[in-house]
């Protein structure tokens, strides 16, 4: 636990479902702000193996254990409050909307208490369309989550989005001062000790083992049965066979199990990594730098198809070729980079027509990019933090 000097400008980053060690707030977010001199950064979220690793002026709080419809939640919300009272700190960036409500109360009960939102998704639209709940349950949360980001954000000191499309989607920001809302993406922010590779990773020759990755969330919204079938058809029609990594958690207890079955059967092209529990976020990008081509096989959703997936920014920085979905925000970024290629993945795909497609392309033309680093965002945020302060 670090001290708290009256030198000391004291920033509680909080979510509730993110572990403790999320690459927005650990990696980013805290990352970016603990470099500055008199800053003390504390982040609570949910439990991870990482928890333990310590890093100079970041303390870590792990208030949440347990599976997401787990009665812990309203433990974590207790933890959060009995932090705010211990830590006092200066500043607050609320990275989850169900820690609001306290928020609210903690600000109302202190003078000059001021906090940041940091809107990470649409989530009353997810709620709306996703079907994690049903019935009224699902109607009664999305509206209550519109309700308490309306609330919030009227009293907070600014909002912070994740993706731009959220500036026309979310009715309550059409009311603030443009000074008030920074969108900061989600780019990539190298590790602390990692060498990022200067020149594109070529494909392999035909005769050679092509390596097929799948990082992230692990869901069938996320096509990850897309990706699955995509690799037994370059499987088919690749020389030197195909072998596809799935990396990640899943939140779903019956896909995890069919994905585990399928693997089980298929040890010899088709490795799960993760799945039931969350993914140090190193091993992942270990995984990125020994793949061929990441895949991006989205169904089309209107969650998702006006964001930009946090794993396509990842991608693009180490310099991996890209099987993407057509969706236009995403092909718009990797044709400018020459970065990928569009795949109908809802369809079978031509096997042999896509290993052609592949073998006469040439990615990354231009380099690997350097605009998808997180170095601009993290300029963004100080300059609001400064504006706060």
């Amino acid at each position: 636990m670090f001290g708290s000097g009256p030198s000391q400008f004291v920033i509680l980053l909080a979510s509730v479902l993110k572990p403790v060690d999320d690459t927005r707030m650990r990696g980013k977010f805290a990352g970016t702000l603990a470099g500055r001199t008199g800053m003390q950064v504390h982040i609570a979220g949910r439990a991870s193996s990482e928890a333990s690793v310590k890093q100079e002026k970041i303390a870590l709080h792990p208030i949440f254990t347990g599976g997401r419809l787990s009665l812990n939640r309203l433990t974590a919300q207790w933890r959060y409050w009995q932090l705010l009272r211990q830590l006092k700190p200066n500043l607050v960036i609320v990275h989850a909307p169900e820690l609001l409500t306290l928020t609210l109360l903690w600000q109302a009960l202190g003078r000059g208490r001021k906090f940041l939102y940091d809107i990470r998704e649409n989530y009353a639209l997810n709620v709306s369309t996703q079907h994690v709940y049903q019935g009224l349950t699902r109607r009664w949360l999305a509206a209550g989550l519109q309700w308490v980001e309306t609330l919030a954000a009227g009293h907070a000191a600014g909002l912070i989005l994740a993706e731009i499309s959220y500036a026309a989607e979310l009715p309550f920001l059409t009311q603030l001062p443009p000074g008030r809302v920074v969108v900061l993406e989600n780019k990539y922010q190298p590790q602390p000790d990692e060498k990022l590779r200067q020149l594109p990773l070529a494909l392999p020759a035909p005769h050679e083992l092509l390596r097929l990755l799948y990082s992230g969330t692990i869901s069938e919204l996320n096509g990850v049965w897309e990706a699955v079938a995509l690799a037994g058809q370059l499987r088919a029609a690749w020389p030197g066979r195909a072998q596809l990594t799935i990396i990640g958690f899943c939140q779903q207890p019956v896909l995890l199990q069919q994905l585990k079955e399928k693997a089980a059967e298929n040890p010899d092209w088709l490795t799960l990594i993760g799945g039931a529990e969350l993914v140090a976020h190193a091993r992942i990008v270990a995984e990125i730098g020994r793949s061929h081509l990441g895949l991006l096989p989205y169904r089309p959703h209107p969650s998702t198809e006006r964001c930009r997936p946090t794993k396509l920014f990842e991608y693009l920085a180490h310099g991996l070729p890209v099987l993407s979905t057509p969706n236009p925000l995403w092909l718009e970024l990797l044709e400018s980079h020459g970065a990928g290629l569009p795949v109908d993945f809802g369809q079978p795909v031509d096997g042999p027509a896509l290993v052609a497609q592949l073998q006469g392309h040439s990615f990354y033309p231009n380099g690997i990019p350097t605009d998808v680093r997180w170095a601009g965002e993290g300029k963004k945020l100080w300059h609001l933090l400064e504006s706060v302060i």
